[in-house]
């Protein structure tokens, strides 16, 4: 369903700068990792080397990647990584139920990675922005409150300001979403 929403949006896949910004370790950095490189996109994950995607899983899309016309790129800059970028994709910072240490230090770490009006203009005025929800970019849900009493902020990985902007496509993912689910 990205792939689908990216294919409407820009009209293809192949050679498309595909920007993931934050924790690329875990379900959605990975799969998205693997889907890139299998439709001949350029992917790029932007992260502290600590939340970099899994050495062995790299090197399986670099593979997969040598075939398609692919790249894959781990950078830990992000003015580097957004140069060029067509997509910049985020996710939460953390998973229901992980303990407060964890938010506490995610969040430490992966401000720099927040998804800000800056790092859009720096991409460009035709990339767009993409978040596989629910996102954390106001205080409107109970979620949204409860991380502001705890941790102090008001917005985590994106900014209110990109998700409902003009280059936000995050609604169309989610329709994408519910029918190819």
């Amino acid at each position: 369903a990205d792939f689908l929403t990216i294919k409407e949006h820009l009209g293809t896949l192949r050679g498309v700068k595909f920007v993931y910004m934050g924790d690329a370790r875990y379900n959605m950095g990975n799969s998205l990792m693997v889907g890139c490189a299998k439709m001949g996109m350029n992917f790029v994950a932007c992260a502290p080397k600590k939340y970099f995607p899994d050495a062995a899983l790299v090197a399986e899309c670099k593979k997969i990647a040598e075939q398609t016309g692919a790249t894959i790129t781990l950078e830990e800059c992000p003015e580097k990584a957004l140069s060029g970028a067509d997509v910049i994709y985020t996710d939460v910072w953390v998973s229901m139920g992980e303990p407060d240490e964890a938010w506490e230090e995610r969040i430490k770490d992966l401000t720099p990675y927040k998804v800000t009006k800056e790092v859009m203009d720096r991409a460009g005025e035709n990339s767009v922005f993409m978040h596989c929800l629910p996102a954390f970019h106001d205080l409107k849900t109970k979620i949204g409150k409860e991380i502001s009493e705890k941790f102090g902020i008001d917005e985590m990985e994106v900014t209110d300001e990109v998700f409902e902007s003009e280059q936000s496509i995050v609604f169309d993912e989610a329709e994408n979403r519910m029918h190819t689910i």
